[in-house]
């Protein structure tokens, strides 16, 4: 018996990326949507995506930089800032895109079938271009302050990836609550403006740890951001790997990315229902 259910569950797998992937096309015209809808009749389009991180950097650099005096070592406070704003930035932008995806997309959901799970798939897609750009602000200022990348920069892909489940695992889990509680609609910007600061963009993990009793250095790096951000400007600038906590962090990423594709496929059968 114990068999045909592993082997039952095996397929149900099998089949749901099977159908993922033949509805790619659905996939990409969503995200292509999105792209589009975001910057229409706007004034300044694109830019956009340029001037807000420019504004959020600013800021940082006038409260971290130079009212609190943050100490970055040997790095220019704003090329580390900017390190750390580049990963944040992503995930906000897809943790707020997808926690409310299922609800504006509740009419396509409630006339055809689809896989649920291409509509906050399609909101990592569109992030890209906001990250593509918040690289290419790394590069600018690395040039800027005459930096060279780290030699750790190999591992820089495995952070991007990291960064990318991370995004998706919390916005699935928030687009599949938002259907059942709707409160959670409202929940998603606090989570984000609180993530902000309480992950490390704007200032060291260790100068947060280090002032901290154990068990809440621990739960600092419950935050799956914590590790990853600091993994990330490591990757690009070197100096000190993450610590043995920022494992936490990594750990809570996988945790929450099956919890929430399990949670989001059972709800995805009442989805048109509840919607």
């Amino acid at each position: 018996m114990h068999k045909l259910i592993v082997d039952a569950n095996k397929k149900s797998l099998g089949l749901n990326l099977k159908e993922l992937w033949q509805y790619r096309d659905l996939f990409y015209v969503l995200a292509y949507r999105d792209l589009r809808v975001r910057y229409a009749q706007t004034f300044l389009g694109l830019l956009w995506a340029v001037l807000q991180p420019l504004a959020t950097l600013l800021i940082f650099t006038l409260v971290f930089g130079r009212a609190v005096k943050v100490d970055t070592g040997n790095i220019p406070y704003p090329l580390f800032a900017v390190c750390g704003m580049a990963a944040w930035a992503y995930f906000g932008f897809v943790l707020n895109q997808s926690g409310n995806s299922i609800i504006s997309s509740q009419e396509m959901i409630k006339k055809i079938y689809f896989p649920r799970l291409v509509i906050p798939l399609s909101k990592a897609m569109v992030g890209f271009v906001d990250f593509a750009i918040a690289l290419s602000f790394i590069a600018v200022f690395m040039f800027y302050y005459s930096i060279t990348p780290s030699v750790n920069i190999i591992f820089l892909p495995i952070f991007i990836i990291l960064t990318i489940i991370s995004a998706l695992a919390i916005g699935i889990w928030m687009s599949a609550l938002t259907i059942r509680y709707r409160d959670f609609q409202h929940v998603v910007p606090f989570l984000v403006q609180f993530g902000l600061y309480a992950t490390p963009v704007g200032y060291p993990a260790e100068l947060i740890v280090k002032n901290l009793p154990g068990w809440a250095s621990t739960l600092f790096y419950l935050n799956p951001m914590a590790g990853i951000v600091e993994g990330f400007r490591w990757s690009l600038l070197g100096g000190n790997p993450p610590g043995q906590l920022a494992y936490y962090s990594f750990a809570m990423v996988i945790l929450l990315f099956i919890t929430g594709l399990y949670y989001f496929k059972r709800t995805e059968r009442v989805m048109a229902d509840i919607v």
